[in-house]
């Protein structure tokens, strides 16, 4: 074999081995790009006291809401007087969410209040003893009056406060902690 031929099935080898090295040193990085990764799910766990129903569902998968469990939602938060179905604003979902892992709860919201109708807003606003307010943000689908067993009124109140999101309103008397995606403001 001439010394031409040897020099380039050596070079050959040496090109062959580098590209060999390259690719079990690049194994496991290509290996972390082709693995599927875990989609994060953000769930909602409620209980509506005044229909005796529970839902349990995963209603954001990473940064994409799910728009039939979203339509689920929206039923499930219905105006319980008149039975009307608004649209809910799903980043009361997201506070909501928050909440309760910042407060290391496990248990179901729940709901006393959700959506409301203007005619159920007005009638309450009227006959209801007081604090319903004339353009309230429950007739948009942005507020949720709630409280969540097992952790104490002020804490959730407090939780919801820390979140910056929008307004909170504290109800010790009536048992339940208002918040809503509106402009960030405490009473």
């Amino acid at each position: 074999m001439s010394n031409q031929r040897i020099f380039r099935v050596r070079r050959s080898l040496l090109r062959l081995s580098g590209s060999l090295v390259f690719a079990a040193a690049s194994a496991p990085a290509i290996a972390k790009l082709t693995m599927p990764v875990k989609a994060i799910g953000r769930d909602a766990y409620m209980a509506h006291l005044h229909t005796a129903e529970k839902i349990d569902v995963v209603y954001a998968v990473d940064n994409q809401y799910v728009d039939p469990v979203l339509a689920k939602l929206n039923h499930f938060l219905r105006d319980h007087y008149s039975h009307e179905v608004g649209v809910m604003d799903p980043r009361l979902y997201d506070l909501m969410h928050q909440i309760r892992r910042d407060l290391g709860a496990r248990g179901a919201f729940d709901v006393i209040s959700g959506y409301r109708s203007p005619s159920t807003n007005e009638r309450l606003r009227v006959t209801g003893g007081g604090g319903v307010a004339k353009r309230s943000l429950h007739m948009d689908g942005k507020a949720i009056d709630l409280r969540l067993p097992g952790v104490p009124l002020s804490e959730l109140r407090d939780a919801a406060i820390a979140q910056q999101q929008g307004g909170v309103g504290y109800y010790p008397r009536d048992q339940f902690v208002h918040i809503d995606t509106g402009k960030v403001r405490f009473w």
